[in-house]
């Protein structure tokens, strides 16, 4: 009974057993690292578009280069179209000026013409049509001529007609004969001046042209001169 006593250990560990493997937390972490793994090729695989090859991406790479340099290529183009344009309008702006200075000095000219025009004598046969000035001249086998004709009662319309000329001559050593060449469309406002010329046969001598204005080819007369050649 009072024999030697054995000491007391005291381990407060002693009720728990030794573990063996990884700890919890390292297993948690490893399985939220494969859950999100598998979570990425989920959503790539189904939601996000598919993944490019290797020749695919330089198939699209090179697409891409080639797209770029046409649309620096085709900038360049848009730089100098604008440059052309504005040099276009410029010239559109430089003749139109002109056009307006031209048609200042064609109105200055007509009421001079139109002066020059009363100041000539009247045409003695009257008409809708009045010649009022007349001039021919032979050179060179052709017959020229510089009619001016009038209308008194001119409106806004001009009047559209013809004139035709009859050449009264002779050829040599040859009886009297005419020439009738084909009638000329003119459109007479107040004032208007025909030129032009007439063949003539090898050896004719012009002596006289009648001059015909007409409505329209062996239409109703509207007036009408004989003019002597010189």
């Amino acid at each position: 009974m009072f024999g030697r006593s054995k000491p007391v250990v005291c381990n407060p560990y002693g009720s728990r057993r030794s573990r063996r493997g990884p700890p919890r937390w390292l297993v948690l972490l490893v399985l939220g690292i494969a859950a999100g793994a598998a979570g990425v090729v989920v959503v790539q695989e189904r939601y996000l578009p598919p993944r490019l090859s290797a020749a695919e991406t330089a198939t699209l790479r090179a697409s891409y280069e080639q797209a770029d340099q046409e649309r620096i290529h085709l900038r360049s183009e848009l730089a100098d179209t604008a440059k052309h344009l504005e040099a276009a309008l410029a010239e559109k702006k430089s003749l139109a000026d002109e056009l307006s200075t031209t048609r200042q000095t064609v109105e200055h000219m007509r009421g001079d013409i139109g002066l020059l025009v009363a100041a000539l004598p009247p045409d003695p046969r009257g008409g809708v049509v009045q010649v009022r000035a007349a001039r021919f001249a032979t050179e060179g086998g052709t017959l020229h001529y510089d009619v001016v004709l009038s209308r008194e009662r001119a409106g806004a319309k001009p009047l559209a007609g013809v004139m035709q000329l009859v050449v009264a001559g002779s050829a040599k050593r040859g009886p009297e004969t005419s020439l009738k060449p084909s009638p000329v469309a003119i459109s007479v406002g107040q004032v208007e001046s025909v030129r032009g010329g007439v063949p003539l046969p090898d050896g004719f001598d012009p002596r006289q042209a009648t001059i015909h204005v007409l409505d329209r080819p062996d239409g109703k007369l509207l007036g009408m001169r004989v003019i002597n050649v010189k």
